[in-house]
């Protein structure tokens, strides 16, 4: 697989982001500014945690596929076998001391399936260029919310399990916000998921959490925090984001 190193911020205590927000009353994350970026999750006081940004990674395609549902391969309607996960989102703008929904921004999600494997891509172990499936993109309702269906991530060398997303409030105009980051889960939780099929096919994954450096760089501030259901899990993941 290609490094999908890249550069992250620091990660500010819980105390510094309440007094920075209670200074201020905005962070500082927005489009084109420098380096390090964050995202502030949830309402303001002692409950609001850093998100960092993370890497892209190679395997982002722009494939513009409006669907809540991703499991599917549209080129052929097969549907990618796993764990189901049902997975919602909770965007947020921060400003004037506080968060509010944030209705009309785009989120992209995607993931490997439960071998490991992307795409629409061409990889060293791996060709599935023109292939589509868990791709997609919902827009946030007036509560800021998106909802995807999609199923537990597999494994693949060098990096744990994972789902990325973006958000950008719009995509296709000159100046548009965007913050790109990933997903993580517990690993006992992924022990036990990873024991059934498609996954166990696979073998014993090579990395857990604590060794997968992009991970190390603030992946504690990501974790989804799954519920079983009846056939599968279903995580809520909430991120407020200061635009310009």
């Amino acid at each position: 697989m290609t490094d999908e190193d890249g550069p992250v911020g620091r990660l500010l205590s819980r105390r510094e982001v309440v007094v920075f927000l209670g200074a201020t009353g905005a962070a500082w994350l927005m489009a084109g500014s420098l380096n390090p970026r964050r995202a502030v999750a949830g309402a303001l006081g002692p409950s609001c945690v850093v998100r960092p940004e993370q890497t892209e990674g190679p395997y982002f395609i722009d494939e513009r596929m409006n669907r809540s549902d991703i499991r599917s391969d549209p080129t052929d309607g097969r549907v990618k076998s796993g764990t189901p996960l049902a997975l919602t989102l909770l965007v947020s703008r921060l400003g004037a001391g506080d968060c509010q929904p944030l209705p009309g921004a785009q989120v992209d999600i995607w993931h490997c399936d439960g071998l490991g494997v992307y795409s629409d891509v061409r990889d060293p172990s791996f060709n599935t260029i023109g292939q589509k499936f868990l791709r997609g993109y919902q827009i946030t309702d007036g509560r800021g919310e998106v909802r995807f269906v999609t199923v537990y991530p597999g494994w693949y060398p060098g990096r744990t399990v994972h789902i990325h997303f973006k958000i950008r409030t719009a995509p296709v105009a000159q100046r548009s916000f965007e913050f790109t980051s990933q997903l993580y889960f517990d690993d006992e939780l992924t022990d036990r998921v990873h024991a059934g099929p498609p996954y166990a096919a696979k073998g014993p994954r090579t990395a857990r959490n604590r060794h997968d450096r992009i991970f190390r760089r603030g992946g504690d501030q990501l974790m989804l925090a799954p519920s079983a259901t009846a056939d599968g899990y279903s995580a809520t993941f909430a991120i407020g984001l200061q635009l310009p």
